[in-house]
């Protein structure tokens, strides 16, 4: 097979998610935006009827997004359990084709058919594409596009070409004509600070950087340089991995408040809650780290991010809660609004061994989390929770409740 990589991209995936739900929505402008009370107001994405008839854009303020549509559409807050959920079923509809399936997002992969010939009954990548683009659309009612290469940067690209439901495919041949004429911006792992700085040595397209000399690329850019002058020449030798998301160095979670919340005893309510949700999800990959890290941002937007390593690792939330609450107390003053607070585990490894202590008390503490755990798996996350979230400034139990 001579084009065996395919990238399968989801279009407008958390939209198109709740059109599948409701294909009543199908006609009109969808769009996926925060809750502007709890200062969550930006669209995260849009179905492309609301953008291309529309202008919606994601980032845009959903107030804004609200005036060019009018009555002319909906606007749904984001359900990140249901993109969860559509995710991995697309997944195992890619794995029915290949054992080679690496995820890239939430919304797109790749899938590598090298070998898969008699399985398939054919040597044809695109119609491979063609049945496995609509086993997607059949099965889960998600639009897919699709690029096909012979490596993972050139199919990657190619998905971008025709988009919703397109089928694309670029040998490495081909990338002169198809690539080189874009904007550089286009090259996947070009972003906009990249950009610039290329605009600098007088390098505009893909073709300028194909055929700049790679000397200069090292000297100015080092290895990235290098990497970058090869995509743009449709040149990549990493193999499809499907075991590249195994490897987790942190885990954490941020949470915009609905108001500004001073005073370290309030403060503590939202870290709590902040703690069982990444402990939790540390649990679930199996997991134990080692580092807290606790980020918060005052009403200026203006950021404090500190950490502090724990003495053994773990996957307890009560661990993490006290660490993250001593750099509280040691880096915000007790006066100061925060308007969002973020926590992370980072330098994490597989939960291969436990630490132990004399008088077996940490060992209880894991029996009454995997208790409390089993209880969240049946019955959902707030099925049981910490006191301290029915003082008021919970918002765990305002997400559940709406109060």
């Amino acid at each position: 097979m001579k084009c065996p990589i395919l990238l399968i991209d989801a279009n407008s995936f958390f939209a198109s998610c709740h059109i599948a739900l409701n294909p009543e929505l199908a006609d009109i402008p969808v769009v996926v935006g925060g809750e502007e009370k709890k200062r969550h107001g930006i669209c995260l994405a849009a179905n492309y009827i609301a953008k291309r008839q529309y202008g919606i854009k994601t980032g845009m303020a959903v107030r804004e997004a609200r005036e060019k549509l009018g009555d002319k559409g909906v606007i749904v807050s984001p359900q990140h359990s249901l993109y969860v959920d559509f995710s991995a079923r697309i997944l195992r509809i890619k794995r029915r084709y290949s054992p080679l399936v690496e995820p890239f997002s939430i919304d797109e992969s790749w899938v590598d058919l090298t070998g898969t010939e008699y399985l398939h009954k054919t040597d044809s990548s695109e119609e491979i594409a063609a049945r496995l683009q609509k086993d997607i659309q059949e099965e889960t009612g998600i639009p897919t596009s699709v690029g096909i290469g012979p490596n993972k940067i050139i199919s990657k690209m190619a998905a971008e070409i025709k988009k919703p439901l397109g089928i694309t495919k670029v040998d490495l041949q081909d990338v002169p004509r198809v690539f080189w004429p874009l904007p550089v911006k286009k090259l996947f792992g070009v972003g906009r600070r990249m950009e610039k700085k290329l605009w600098l040595l007088n390098i505009h397209s893909i073709g300028d950087l194909a055929n700049y000399p790679a000397n200069i690329l090292k000297k100015r850019f080092g290895l990235i340089g290098l990497i970058l002058k090869n995509s743009a020449n449709g040149v990549d030798y990493s193999p499809v991995n499907p075991a590249s998301l195994e490897v987790v160095k942190s885990a954490g979670h941020q949470i915009t408040l609905p108001k500004d919340l001073a005073g370290h005893e309030n403060i503590q309510v939202i870290i709590h809650e902040l703690s069982e949700i990444v402990g939790r999800r540390v649990r679930i990959g199996g997991y134990t780290g080692k580092t807290v890290g606790l980020t918060l941002k005052d009403t200026e937007f203006q950021y404090l991010h500190r950490t502090q390593s724990m003495p053994y690792f773990s996957d307890l939330s009560e661990d993490i809660y006290s660490t993250a609450v001593v750099l509280l107390h040691r880096h915000w003053p007790h006066w100061k609004p925060v308007r969002m607070v973020g926590l992370t585990l980072s330098h994490l490894i597989k939960n291969s061994e436990e630490q132990l202590d004399l008088f077996g008390i940490t060992e209880k503490k894991r029996k009454l989390t995997r208790a409390l755990d089993k209880i969240k798996d049946r019955h959902g996350e707030t099925a049981v929770f910490k006191a301290t979230s029915l003082t008021g400034v919970s918002v765990m139990l305002q997400n559940r409740w709406g109060d």
